[in-house]
């Protein structure tokens, strides 16, 4: 009896061996929270669309991914998750040697992805009509685009 519980622990301790440390802690997958204030905003991860916040996603460790948050009047949000080098990477050089280190290359599992949440707050674009015209709008925002070509100044004059 104590040679077969041997046997099946020598068992057990080569096939921990033989796997990678940061696949068994880290899955080749990351869960991300993404919610946005005010909710219910179109969420495209690389250009694939996901979902309505609040939701969570599912994104490959190995892979660096552009997030896009967008709703009807509001100015779109956008952020990039980086991928970094996970700590267990090392402990997996340690234990786990070459073939450790060449599964969790293969499959991202030594990589974390930065952010680990995101929390959009959307700012809504302000449109005030002119009573000279009906094609005349003026939108303000609070942080503009570069890109934007500025085309003159409001200015105030008192009544």
């Amino acid at each position: 009896m104590k040679k077969g519980f041997l046997m099946q622990l020598l068992g057990v301790l080569a096939l921990l061996s033989m796997a990678s440390c940061s696949t068994i802690v880290n899955s080749p997958k990351q869960s991300i929270a993404i919610t946005s204030n005010p909710t219910d905003a179109y969420v495209w991860v690389d250009q694939y669309y996901m979902g309505t916040t609040p939701l969570i996603v599912d994104m490959r460790r190995k892979d660096n991914h552009v997030v896009r948050i967008e709703l009807e009047g509001f100015q779109p949000f956008e952020a990039v998750f980086s991928k970094r080098l996970s700590g267990w990477v090392f402990g997996n050089i340690a234990f786990g040697g070459i073939i450790g280190f060449a599964i969790d290359a293969i499959t991202g599992s030594m990589y974390r992805l930065t952010p680990d949440q995101i929390n959009a707050e959307l700012y809504s674009y302000q449109v005030v009509h002119s009573k000279k015209s009906e094609d005349t709008h003026v939108m303000i925002v609070l942080n503009p685009d570069p890109a934007w070509e500025k085309i003159g100044n409001l200015v105030a004059r008192n009544p």
